[in-house]
């Protein structure tokens, strides 16, 4: 059996860091996923899917991350059954991600709810220079 998932999208939240039982750190966010099909007016719509991830990867998710960013998701699928207080049951699928990739550059700006977020104080020197044209000696060079 495979139980294999990849996303791309962007987050709906901020991500939320919590602690497991066991102390393990665990972030949950959740991510909209354009659709590949059409609805029939010619929209395109969108799939909400709720994520986890634990441990330093949960908490370099919610350093790095904000509601709006762009990040792939690799993961399982994992479905949870409950009883809701009134003792009705529900069922609720969820990404159980082994890793989350940040697809932005550390310190892009977005408009958030007619709102511009800057996510990285630090300016942005540019300097001109292409990396093509970095004069290194072979012994320097990691591989």
């Amino acid at each position: 059996m495979i139980n294999r998932v990849i996303l791309v999208g962007r987050l709906t939240r901020d991500p939320e860091l919590r602690k497991a039982n066991s102390g393990l750190p665990v972030a949950s966010f959740s991510i909209a996923v354009d659709n590949r099909m059409k609805n029939p007016d010619g929209s395109r719509g969108t799939t909400f899917m709720n994520c986890s991830i634990f441990g330093n990867q949960a908490e370099n998710v919610v350093k790095f991350t904000r509601k709006g960013s762009m990040v792939g998701v690799e993961g399982s699928l994992n479905q949870r059954n409950f009883t809701r207080q009134d003792g009705s049951k529900g069922s609720v699928i969820e990404v159980i991600a082994d890793r989350v990739a940040f697809l932005e550059p550390k310190n892009s700006n977005r408009v958030i709810e007619g709102e511009t977020v800057t996510f990285d104080d630090t300016p942005v020197q540019e300097s001109g220079n292409n990396l093509d044209s970095l004069d290194l000696p072979d012994d320097d060079l990691p591989f």
